[in-house]
């Protein structure tokens, strides 16, 4: 069983992160941080790194859902969606939240997270 889902689709990383920005509003999360790594390599190690992004995404009734029940699974958000260049275009990586969450071992938090599942695996439908 994999810790994640993926898809790899052959545009642009611009192409890609309007993409998933939208894709992400449809289904009703924002993004709430962006870390570029392939540039914090570049400034910070003096490297060239492929074009890797990482975007945090929430969706906001949810989120206060899953803190209501556990006042401490903010470390588990927000919800990371990876963007990569590959040789074949740019995968889009997110973690499967009903694997993540059942670490927490809270049947409410899981029920939340299935539910984040439906709507992250439609972002990607949407890509």
């Amino acid at each position: 069983m994999s810790y994640y889902f993926s898809k790899t689709l052959d545009i642009t990383m611009d192409e890609a992160y309007k993409n998933v920005t939208s894709a992400l509003q449809t289904e009703g999360f924002g993004i709430v941080t962006e870390f570029d790594v392939s540039n914090a390599f570049k400034n910070k190690l003096g490297i060239d790194y492929r074009p890797y992004k990482i975007v945090g995404a929430c969706n906001p009734p949810f989120a206060k859902k899953a803190i209501d029940i556990d006042d401490k699974i903010g470390v588990m958000l927000p919800c990371n969606i990876i963007m990569q260049q590959k040789e074949n275009g740019i995968e889009f990586t997110v973690i499967d939240p009903s694997i993540a969450m059942n670490l927490v071992g809270n049947p409410d938090i899981n029920e939340i997270a299935s539910e984040i599942k439906i709507k992250l695996k439609n972002v990607f439908d949407l890509l």
